[in-house]
């Protein structure tokens, strides 16, 4: 990459006006590289930078972290030009054209309204927000600037997941009757006993935004709108941290559910989808230590002995030390084509927005102990959330 990106960009930016999507580029050889800017050095770095550099149109060009000195030294083992203590200078860099997120909650809406509101694209993390009143900031700012944004809602992009998905939409196992979720496990911040936004339910964490959000999207994709649920959420002993949670579902569809995930079960059952409709039975589990690898599916229809298990190879899967990056790089090859071509990605932010109400349905319902009745998402409207609060 050029040593001067801003200079580069100026030369080259009569040549480039004509790239729909392409504000604004880093020049590459005679290429023009949509240039990328990561705020957050985390998952940014381990996540995010090879994802993104997995795409043959993006170069990563700045990275954005608290702390500037070891922002600087990490940007530099990674070979990036730029690494800073402020997610500001990232973003208004004229040499990034396209922003990924990946800060907690609560400081993800600041940043995606900045970079909206200079017309760059975003790639979110979720929950989108701390609370309701965060995204629906961030839904605005994105319809207003009607630039793509995507959210690293990252499991239906295994192939697996998806076969799954093909599999429910073509009826195979008939009219969905009632779906069970599990999911335990022992994360790394409650094994260490770390204080930050994965373990406290405060600042739109803990197993509410880090690990509910993903469910509650998956449950929508693969089996429609939740319309009713209720929750208890439980704190690990003498912690403030949180521990298991419960919920019980209502689907638009007439089917019920129920979903329970805990990040303190050592040597947890893993992750497990069951869905049974009238005709048959699908699960999808990974009873593995590993989120994204080592899902099986199995599939029975009335008659069968047994469940049978259904193979599908992702061929790209095992190029990836961190098995995060595969479904990654897929999210960010739809956000960049739509930077060309146009279009709304999706995971977008109006799915982002209707987690977030989903989530906070579910803060209600464990503050008040009722069921909390949840309207269906109309027209993406901000509106996802029924003002009545309870059932009898």
């Amino acid at each position: 990459m050029s040593t001067n990106v801003a200079s580069d960009f100026e030369a080259n930016e009569g040549d480039l006006k004509g790239l729909r999507g392409r504000s604004i580029v880093a020049a590459h050889g005679d290429m023009a590289m949509i240039g990328v800017g990561i705020v957050g050095c985390n998952y940014g770095r381990t996540v995010l930078i090879p994802a993104f550099r997995q795409d043959p149109r993006c170069e990563v060009v700045a990275l954005a972290g608290a702390d500037e000195a070891r922002t600087a030294e990490l940007a530099r083992a990674a070979n990036v030009a730029r690494g800073v203590g402020s997610w500001q200078a990232v973003v208004e860099e004229r040499a990034v054209a396209v922003i990924a997120v990946a800060v907690p909650p609560d400081l993800q809406p600041a940043i995606a309204q900045r970079a909206l509101e200079l017309g760059k694209p975003v790639f979110l993390e979720k929950p989108l927000a701390a609370d309701l009143a965060g995204a629906q900031a961030i839904l605005e700012s994105a319809r207003k600037s009607k630039r793509p944004t995507i959210v690293d809602f990252n499991f239906p992009e295994l192939p697996l997941w998806q076969r799954a998905k093909a599999i429910l939409d073509d009826g195979s196992i008939g009219r969905l009757q009632n779906v069970v979720v599990t999911w335990n496990f022992a994360n790394q911040a409650t094994r260490l006993r770390l204080e930050s936004w994965k373990t406290r339910d405060d600042g739109g964490g803990g197993l509410l935004g880090n690990f509910v959000s993903h469910c509650f999207y998956n449950l929508e994709w693969l089996c429609g709108p939740i319309s009713g649920l209720t929750a208890r959420l439980f704190a690990l002993p003498d912690r403030n941290a949180d521990g298991s949670v419960a919920l019980a579902l209502a689907f638009a569809s007439g089917a019920g559910g129920s979903l329970q995930v805990s990040c303190a079960s050592f040597l947890g059952s893993g992750h497990r989808i069951e869905l049974y409709g009238e005709d048959g039975a699908l699960i999808l589990a990974n009873p593995t230590a590993d989120y994204f690898r080592g899902f099986e599916l199995r599939f029975a229809r009335q008659g069968d002995d047994a469940l049978k298990p259904i193979a599908i190879e992702d061929a790209d899967d095992e190029s990836f030390s961190d098995s995060r990056i595969s479904p990654v790089r897929r999210l960010v090859r739809r956000l960049i084509d739509a930077c060309e071509s146009g279009g709304s990605p999706s995971p977008g932010v109006a799915e982002g927005y209707r987690v977030q109400c989903l989530i906070d349905a579910a803060r209600r319902a464990h503050a008040t102990g009722r069921w909390i009745d949840v309207a269906p998402p109309v027209g993406n409207s901000p509106n996802l959330v029924s003002p009545g609060l309870s059932k009898p």
